[in-house]
Protein backbone atom coordinates (compact mmCIF):
# COMPACT_ATOMS: atom_id res chain seq x y z
CA UNK A 1 0.00 0.00 0.00
CA UNK A 2 2.61 2.36 0.90
CA UNK A 3 4.11 1.77 -2.58
CA UNK A 4 0.90 2.55 -4.76
CA UNK A 5 0.38 5.31 -1.96
CA UNK A 6 3.89 7.14 -3.17
CA UNK A 7 3.34 6.25 -7.02
CA UNK A 8 0.05 7.71 -6.51
CA UNK A 9 1.42 10.99 -4.96
CA UNK A 10 4.17 11.56 -6.84
CA UNK A 11 2.88 10.75 -10.50
CA UNK A 12 -0.47 12.48 -9.39
CA UNK A 13 1.49 15.61 -9.03
CA UNK A 14 2.76 15.65 -12.58
CA UNK A 15 0.35 17.37 -13.78
CA UNK A 16 0.52 20.55 -11.34
CA UNK A 17 4.16 20.43 -11.93
CA UNK A 18 3.89 21.02 -15.34
CA UNK A 19 1.52 23.73 -15.47
CA UNK A 20 3.30 25.53 -11.78
CA UNK A 21 7.22 24.50 -11.81
CA UNK A 22 7.24 26.06 -8.03
CA UNK A 23 4.80 22.66 -6.98
CA UNK A 24 8.35 20.68 -8.57
CA UNK A 25 10.10 22.17 -6.16
CA UNK A 26 8.18 21.38 -3.29
CA UNK A 27 7.80 17.78 -4.32
CA UNK A 28 12.03 17.22 -4.89
CA UNK A 29 12.38 18.55 -1.93
CA UNK A 30 9.61 16.50 -0.04
CA UNK A 31 11.21 13.25 -1.87
CA UNK A 32 14.91 14.74 -1.05
CA UNK A 33 14.74 15.41 2.72
CA UNK A 34 12.19 12.96 3.69
CA UNK A 35 12.59 10.53 1.31
CA UNK A 36 9.57 8.74 1.34
CA UNK A 37 9.62 5.89 -1.01
CA UNK A 38 12.66 4.18 1.80
CA UNK A 39 10.01 3.92 3.96
CA UNK A 40 8.39 1.54 1.22
CA UNK A 41 8.87 -2.09 1.15
CA UNK A 42 8.32 -2.88 -2.63
CA UNK A 43 8.68 -1.95 -6.23
CA UNK A 44 8.70 2.01 -4.92
CA UNK A 45 12.26 2.02 -2.68
CA UNK A 46 14.47 2.06 -5.85
CA UNK A 47 12.28 4.04 -7.91
CA UNK A 48 13.90 7.10 -9.49
CA UNK A 49 10.89 9.63 -8.23
CA UNK A 50 13.30 12.20 -7.92
CA UNK A 51 14.30 12.01 -11.66
CA UNK A 52 10.75 12.19 -12.89
CA UNK A 53 9.71 15.21 -10.42
CA UNK A 54 12.85 16.95 -11.94
CA UNK A 55 11.93 16.13 -15.22
CA UNK A 56 8.76 16.97 -15.10
CA UNK A 57 9.97 20.70 -13.14
CA UNK A 58 12.65 21.48 -16.25
CA UNK A 59 9.65 21.07 -19.21
CA UNK A 60 7.07 23.43 -16.64
CA UNK A 61 10.16 25.52 -16.06
CA UNK A 62 10.33 25.33 -20.11
CA UNK A 63 7.17 26.66 -20.90
CA UNK A 64 6.32 28.36 -17.75
CA UNK A 65 4.81 31.78 -18.87
CA UNK A 66 6.34 33.30 -15.30
CA UNK A 67 9.49 35.27 -15.44
CA UNK A 68 12.58 33.28 -14.67
CA UNK A 69 15.55 34.95 -13.48
CA UNK A 70 18.25 34.57 -10.82
CA UNK A 71 18.44 37.07 -8.39
CA UNK A 72 22.89 37.78 -8.95
CA UNK A 73 24.45 39.21 -5.78
CA UNK A 74 27.62 38.37 -4.29
CA UNK A 75 26.29 35.36 -2.29
CA UNK A 76 24.95 33.81 -5.43
CA UNK A 77 28.34 35.00 -7.82
CA UNK A 78 30.55 32.96 -4.98
CA UNK A 79 28.44 30.14 -4.79
CA UNK A 80 28.17 29.90 -8.73
CA UNK A 81 32.09 30.12 -8.87
CA UNK A 82 32.11 27.63 -5.88
CA UNK A 83 29.90 25.05 -8.62
CA UNK A 84 32.54 25.73 -11.28
CA UNK A 85 35.50 24.90 -9.19
CA UNK A 86 33.66 22.05 -8.98
CA UNK A 87 33.65 20.76 -12.43
CA UNK A 88 37.28 22.17 -12.49
CA UNK A 89 38.13 19.33 -9.86
CA UNK A 90 36.44 16.70 -11.40
CA UNK A 91 38.38 17.32 -14.59
CA UNK A 92 41.93 17.00 -13.37
CA UNK A 93 40.69 14.37 -10.58
CA UNK A 94 42.78 11.55 -9.02
CA UNK A 95 40.26 9.12 -9.87
CA UNK A 96 38.30 10.91 -12.87
CA UNK A 97 35.30 8.57 -13.01
CA UNK A 98 34.60 8.16 -9.39
CA UNK A 99 34.59 11.87 -8.92
CA UNK A 100 31.94 12.03 -12.44
CA UNK A 101 30.05 10.36 -10.93
CA UNK A 102 29.14 12.48 -7.11
CA UNK A 103 29.76 15.37 -9.45
CA UNK A 104 26.59 13.96 -11.30
CA UNK A 105 24.78 13.78 -7.80
CA UNK A 106 26.04 17.19 -6.14
CA UNK A 107 24.91 19.00 -9.72
CA UNK A 108 21.58 17.79 -9.18
CA UNK A 109 21.04 19.02 -5.76
CA UNK A 110 22.76 22.39 -7.14
CA UNK A 111 20.16 22.36 -9.98
CA UNK A 112 16.72 22.14 -8.10
CA UNK A 113 18.46 24.93 -5.45
CA UNK A 114 18.99 27.07 -8.58
CA UNK A 115 15.26 26.17 -9.96
CA UNK A 116 14.25 27.29 -6.34
CA UNK A 117 15.78 30.97 -6.58
CA UNK A 118 14.12 30.83 -10.39
CA UNK A 119 10.55 29.71 -9.10
CA UNK A 120 9.90 30.60 -5.35
CA UNK A 121 9.22 34.58 -6.24
CA UNK A 122 6.76 35.12 -2.99
CA UNK A 123 6.17 34.88 0.52
CA UNK A 124 3.31 32.22 -0.04
CA UNK A 125 5.51 30.02 -2.04
CA UNK A 126 8.89 30.84 0.32
CA UNK A 127 6.63 29.46 3.47
CA UNK A 128 5.33 26.33 1.47
CA UNK A 129 8.97 25.25 0.74
CA UNK A 130 9.96 26.02 4.66
CA UNK A 131 6.39 24.10 5.41
CA UNK A 132 7.88 21.27 3.60
CA UNK A 133 11.42 21.23 4.59
CA UNK A 134 9.93 21.14 7.83
CA UNK A 135 7.71 18.45 7.97
CA UNK A 136 9.89 16.55 6.10
CA UNK A 137 13.35 16.46 7.96
CA UNK A 138 10.45 16.74 11.07
CA UNK A 139 9.09 13.26 10.73
CA UNK A 140 12.09 11.76 11.98
CA UNK A 141 12.78 14.29 14.75
CA UNK A 142 9.23 13.48 15.90
CA UNK A 143 9.82 9.51 15.44
CA UNK A 144 13.51 9.82 17.26
CA UNK A 145 12.02 12.37 20.19
CA UNK A 146 8.83 9.56 21.04
CA UNK A 147 11.81 6.91 20.52
CA UNK A 148 14.48 8.50 22.57
CA UNK A 149 11.89 9.18 25.40
CA UNK A 150 10.53 5.46 25.61
CA UNK A 151 13.89 3.82 25.32
CA UNK A 152 15.01 6.20 28.15
CA UNK A 153 17.90 7.95 25.58
CA UNK A 154 19.59 4.59 25.62
CA UNK A 155 19.62 3.67 21.81
CA UNK A 156 21.02 5.87 18.95
CA UNK A 157 17.89 8.02 16.78
CA UNK A 158 18.65 6.94 12.56
CA UNK A 159 17.68 8.61 9.50
CA UNK A 160 16.16 7.29 6.52
CA UNK A 161 18.64 4.76 4.92
CA UNK A 162 20.34 5.44 1.70
CA UNK A 163 20.06 9.38 2.17
CA UNK A 164 22.37 12.45 3.44
CA UNK A 165 20.68 12.02 7.24
CA UNK A 166 20.58 8.20 7.32
CA UNK A 167 23.58 8.34 10.15
CA UNK A 168 22.93 9.03 13.80
CA UNK A 169 24.81 11.82 13.45
CA UNK A 170 24.02 13.62 10.41
CA UNK A 171 20.42 13.35 11.81
CA UNK A 172 21.03 15.10 14.28
CA UNK A 173 22.60 17.66 13.16
CA UNK A 174 19.60 18.31 10.21
CA UNK A 175 17.46 18.09 12.89
CA UNK A 176 19.05 21.16 14.51
CA UNK A 177 19.57 23.10 11.68
CA UNK A 178 15.74 22.56 10.99
CA UNK A 179 14.62 23.54 14.46
CA UNK A 180 14.76 27.08 14.03
CA UNK A 181 12.86 27.05 10.89
CA UNK A 182 10.34 25.27 12.26
CA UNK A 183 10.25 28.35 15.27
CA UNK A 184 9.93 30.78 12.50
CA UNK A 185 6.69 28.93 11.05
CA UNK A 186 5.13 28.94 14.89
CA UNK A 187 6.05 32.42 14.88
CA UNK A 188 4.23 33.62 11.99
CA UNK A 189 1.43 31.06 12.84
CA UNK A 190 -2.17 32.18 13.23
CA UNK A 191 -4.36 29.39 15.03
CA UNK A 192 -2.84 28.16 18.04
CA UNK A 193 -2.97 25.04 17.76
CA UNK A 194 -0.66 25.10 15.26
CA UNK A 195 1.45 27.17 17.20
CA UNK A 196 1.04 24.57 19.85
CA UNK A 197 1.88 21.25 17.45
CA UNK A 198 4.81 22.95 16.06
CA UNK A 199 6.39 23.68 19.37
CA UNK A 200 5.61 20.01 20.33
CA UNK A 201 7.38 19.27 17.43
CA UNK A 202 10.56 21.33 18.27
CA UNK A 203 10.51 19.80 21.48
CA UNK A 204 10.31 16.62 20.07
CA UNK A 205 13.54 17.67 17.27
CA UNK A 206 15.20 18.70 19.94
CA UNK A 207 15.00 15.71 21.96
CA UNK A 208 15.76 13.21 19.06
CA UNK A 209 18.39 15.24 18.18
CA UNK A 210 20.42 14.53 22.26
CA UNK A 211 19.22 11.15 21.79
CA UNK A 212 21.14 10.41 18.38
CA UNK A 213 24.24 10.70 21.30
CA UNK A 214 26.14 12.86 18.50
CA UNK A 215 29.17 14.44 20.24
CA UNK A 216 29.02 17.43 17.06
CA UNK A 217 24.94 17.16 17.34
CA UNK A 218 25.95 18.45 20.98
CA UNK A 219 28.57 20.74 20.58
CA UNK A 220 26.32 22.37 17.40
CA UNK A 221 23.28 22.69 20.21
CA UNK A 222 25.57 24.24 22.80
CA UNK A 223 26.48 27.09 20.00
CA UNK A 224 22.81 27.48 19.19
CA UNK A 225 22.01 27.82 22.98
CA UNK A 226 25.16 30.44 23.41
CA UNK A 227 23.64 32.56 19.99
CA UNK A 228 20.17 32.31 21.05
CA UNK A 229 21.33 33.97 24.60
CA UNK A 230 23.44 36.31 23.22
CA UNK A 231 20.55 37.68 21.09
CA UNK A 232 17.74 37.31 24.05
CA UNK A 233 16.73 40.55 25.20
CA UNK A 234 15.60 38.66 28.52
CA UNK A 235 19.26 37.32 28.54
CA UNK A 236 17.84 36.23 33.06
CA UNK A 237 14.67 34.28 31.18
CA UNK A 238 16.76 32.94 28.74
CA UNK A 239 19.99 31.80 30.60
CA UNK A 240 17.46 30.51 33.26
CA UNK A 241 15.24 28.07 30.39
CA UNK A 242 18.54 27.28 28.94
CA UNK A 243 19.92 26.19 32.61
CA UNK A 244 16.85 23.84 32.99
CA UNK A 245 17.09 22.32 29.88
CA UNK A 246 20.71 21.61 30.34
CA UNK A 247 19.88 19.53 33.90
CA UNK A 248 16.94 17.98 32.08
CA UNK A 249 19.52 16.43 29.54
CA UNK A 250 21.66 15.49 31.94
CA UNK A 251 19.16 13.76 34.02
CA UNK A 252 17.08 12.37 31.82
CA UNK A 253 19.49 10.60 29.21
CA UNK A 254 21.70 7.33 30.16
CA UNK A 255 25.47 6.93 31.50
CA UNK A 256 26.06 5.44 28.23
CA UNK A 257 24.99 8.91 26.66
CA UNK A 258 27.39 10.19 29.21
CA UNK A 259 30.04 8.64 28.88
CA UNK A 260 30.19 8.91 25.16
CA UNK A 261 29.90 12.81 25.38
CA UNK A 262 33.18 12.53 27.80
CA UNK A 263 35.03 11.59 25.34
CA UNK A 264 34.95 15.25 24.14
CA UNK A 265 37.48 16.33 26.74
CA UNK A 266 39.82 13.03 25.85
CA UNK A 267 39.21 12.77 22.50
CA UNK A 268 43.10 11.55 22.79
CA UNK A 269 41.85 8.32 24.10
CA UNK A 270 38.78 7.64 21.28
CA UNK A 271 39.64 5.83 18.43
CA UNK A 272 36.97 7.61 16.09
CA UNK A 273 38.19 10.78 16.83
CA UNK A 274 42.15 10.22 16.38
CA UNK A 275 40.60 8.21 13.24
CA UNK A 276 39.16 11.77 11.94
CA UNK A 277 41.89 13.77 13.13
CA UNK A 278 44.61 11.28 11.19
CA UNK A 279 42.33 11.82 7.86
CA UNK A 280 41.85 15.72 8.14
CA UNK A 281 45.78 15.43 7.89
CA UNK A 282 45.62 13.54 4.95
CA UNK A 283 43.41 16.15 3.26
CA UNK A 284 45.84 18.70 4.04
CA UNK A 285 48.47 16.99 2.83
CA UNK A 286 46.31 16.29 -0.66
CA UNK A 287 45.67 20.09 -0.92
CA UNK A 288 48.72 21.07 -0.13
CA UNK A 289 50.04 18.72 -3.05
CA UNK A 290 47.73 19.40 -5.30
CA UNK A 291 45.98 22.55 -6.39
CA UNK A 292 43.12 21.39 -7.19
CA UNK A 293 42.83 18.71 -4.37
CA UNK A 294 41.45 15.00 -5.45
CA UNK A 295 38.25 15.34 -6.59
CA UNK A 296 35.26 13.88 -5.24
CA UNK A 297 36.15 11.35 -2.96
CA UNK A 298 40.10 11.13 -3.90
CA UNK A 299 41.00 10.84 -0.32
CA UNK A 300 38.81 8.27 0.25
CA UNK A 301 40.85 6.16 -2.06
CA UNK A 302 42.43 3.93 0.04
CA UNK A 303 46.05 4.10 -1.95
CA UNK A 304 46.04 8.12 -1.79
CA UNK A 305 44.75 7.92 1.84
CA UNK A 306 47.50 5.54 2.55
CA UNK A 307 50.22 7.90 0.62
CA UNK A 308 49.21 11.19 2.99
CA UNK A 309 47.94 9.85 6.06
CA UNK A 310 50.30 10.34 8.98
CA UNK A 311 48.94 6.95 10.17
CA UNK A 312 48.59 5.30 7.08
CA UNK A 313 46.96 2.26 8.31
CA UNK A 314 44.23 4.51 10.36
CA UNK A 315 41.95 4.22 7.08
CA UNK A 316 39.06 6.60 8.07
CA UNK A 317 36.89 9.02 6.98
CA UNK A 318 37.24 12.82 7.36
CA UNK A 319 33.82 13.66 8.63
CA UNK A 320 34.20 17.35 8.56
CA UNK A 321 32.50 19.71 5.82
CA UNK A 322 35.81 21.89 5.78
CA UNK A 323 37.76 18.84 5.89
CA UNK A 324 36.00 17.27 3.04
CA UNK A 325 35.72 20.22 0.93
CA UNK A 326 39.81 20.70 1.03
CA UNK A 327 40.39 17.44 0.14
CA UNK A 328 37.83 17.04 -2.30
CA UNK A 329 38.77 20.85 -4.55
CA UNK A 330 42.12 22.06 -2.50
CA UNK A 331 42.77 25.18 -0.31
CA UNK A 332 41.27 27.22 -3.63
CA UNK A 333 37.51 25.28 -2.92
CA UNK A 334 38.01 25.11 0.42
CA UNK A 335 38.24 29.18 0.27
CA UNK A 336 35.59 29.33 -2.31
CA UNK A 337 33.14 27.16 0.51
CA UNK A 338 34.23 29.27 3.04
CA UNK A 339 33.35 32.44 1.77
CA UNK A 340 30.16 31.44 0.36
CA UNK A 341 29.46 30.85 4.15
CA UNK A 342 30.62 33.68 5.37
CA UNK A 343 28.45 35.79 2.56
CA UNK A 344 25.51 33.88 3.56
CA UNK A 345 25.70 35.02 7.18
CA UNK A 346 26.28 38.51 6.05
CA UNK A 347 23.18 38.29 3.64
CA UNK A 348 20.82 36.98 6.42
CA UNK A 349 22.30 39.62 8.89
CA UNK A 350 21.56 42.39 6.34
CA UNK A 351 17.86 41.06 6.07
CA UNK A 352 17.82 41.53 9.54
CA UNK A 353 18.96 45.23 9.86
CA UNK A 354 16.82 45.97 6.23
CA UNK A 355 13.90 44.38 7.91
CA UNK A 356 14.17 46.07 11.43
CA UNK A 357 10.93 47.71 12.04
CA UNK A 358 9.50 47.10 9.06
CA UNK A 359 5.99 45.74 9.47
CA UNK A 360 5.38 44.63 6.55
CA UNK A 361 8.45 42.59 6.28
CA UNK A 362 8.53 41.40 10.01
CA UNK A 363 8.01 38.09 9.16
CA UNK A 364 11.11 38.06 7.10
CA UNK A 365 13.37 39.32 9.73
CA UNK A 366 12.09 36.26 11.75
CA UNK A 367 13.07 34.01 9.21
CA UNK A 368 16.60 35.86 8.76
CA UNK A 369 17.52 35.74 12.35
CA UNK A 370 16.48 31.99 12.31
CA UNK A 371 18.35 31.04 9.18
CA UNK A 372 21.57 32.80 11.23
CA UNK A 373 20.44 30.12 14.19
CA UNK A 374 20.48 27.19 11.08
CA UNK A 375 24.19 28.49 9.45
CA UNK A 376 25.28 28.17 13.33
CA UNK A 377 24.35 24.68 13.64
CA UNK A 378 25.67 23.84 10.17
CA UNK A 379 29.55 25.60 10.56
CA UNK A 380 29.85 24.08 14.00
CA UNK A 381 28.41 20.73 13.60
CA UNK A 382 29.48 20.50 10.41
CA UNK A 383 32.95 20.49 12.06
CA UNK A 384 32.81 17.19 12.67
CA UNK A 385 30.73 15.78 10.16
CA UNK A 386 30.79 15.17 6.14
CA UNK A 387 27.80 17.10 5.16
CA UNK A 388 29.06 19.61 2.91
CA UNK A 389 27.04 19.00 -0.28
CA UNK A 390 23.51 18.19 2.17
CA UNK A 391 20.97 19.78 0.36
CA UNK A 392 19.39 21.87 3.33
CA UNK A 393 22.56 24.51 3.42
CA UNK A 394 21.97 24.89 -0.36
CA UNK A 395 18.40 25.86 0.24
CA UNK A 396 18.83 27.90 3.20
CA UNK A 397 21.58 29.55 0.57
CA UNK A 398 18.28 29.96 -1.89
CA UNK A 399 16.12 31.14 1.01
CA UNK A 400 18.63 34.18 2.05
CA UNK A 401 18.64 35.58 -1.86
CA UNK A 402 15.08 34.99 -2.34
CA UNK A 403 14.23 36.86 1.13
CA UNK A 404 16.92 39.83 -0.09
CA UNK A 405 15.07 40.25 -3.53
CA UNK A 406 12.19 40.22 -1.84
CA UNK A 407 13.52 43.28 0.38
CA UNK A 408 14.36 45.22 -2.28
CA UNK A 409 11.07 44.37 -4.94
CA UNK A 410 9.10 45.97 -1.61
CA UNK A 411 11.74 48.94 -1.32
CA UNK A 412 10.89 49.57 -4.94
CA UNK A 413 7.23 49.12 -4.51
CA UNK A 414 7.28 51.91 -1.76
CA UNK A 415 9.46 54.32 -4.07
CA UNK A 416 6.90 53.90 -6.51
CA UNK A 417 4.04 54.33 -4.24
CA UNK A 418 5.71 57.26 -2.51
CA UNK A 419 6.25 58.62 -5.93
CA UNK A 420 2.44 58.07 -7.28
CA UNK A 421 1.39 60.21 -4.10
CA UNK A 422 3.39 63.27 -4.78
CA UNK A 423 2.35 63.60 -8.42
CA UNK A 424 -0.98 62.88 -7.14
CA UNK A 425 -1.01 65.73 -4.93
CA UNK A 426 1.13 67.92 -7.25
CA UNK A 427 -2.10 67.25 -9.85
CA UNK A 428 -4.81 68.36 -7.10
CA UNK A 429 -2.80 71.15 -6.41
CA UNK A 430 -2.50 72.51 -9.79
CA UNK A 431 -6.32 71.60 -10.14
CA UNK A 432 -7.06 73.90 -6.99
CA UNK A 433 -4.80 76.45 -8.70
CA UNK A 434 -7.30 76.24 -11.54
CA UNK A 435 -10.01 76.48 -9.65
CA UNK A 436 -8.63 79.67 -7.95
CA UNK A 437 -7.80 81.38 -11.04
CA UNK A 438 -11.38 81.10 -12.59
Amino acid sequence: MRDIAIVLIVFGSVPFILARPYIGVLMWSWLGYMNPHRLAYGFAYDFPFAQVVAIATIIGLLFSQEPKRIPLNSLTIFWFMFLLWMGVTTIFAISPDVSQEQLIKVAKIQLVAIITLMVISDRARLNLLIWVIVLSIGYYGIKGGIFTIITGGSHHVWGPSGSFIQGNNELALALLMTIPLANYLRSIAVNIWVQRGLLLVIILMGVSAIGSQSRGALLAAGAVMLWFLLKSKQKLKMGLALLLLGVSVVVFMPSSWHERMDTIDTYQEDASAMGRINAWQAAISLASSRFTGGGFDGINIRSIFVMHAPIPEKYHDAHSIYFEVLGDHGIPGLLLFLLVGILAFKRSNELVRRTHDVKELAWLNTLARMIQVSLIAYATGGAFLGLAYFDLFYHLLAIIVIGTHLVEKHVMEFEQSEILTVESRGRGANAENKRSWY
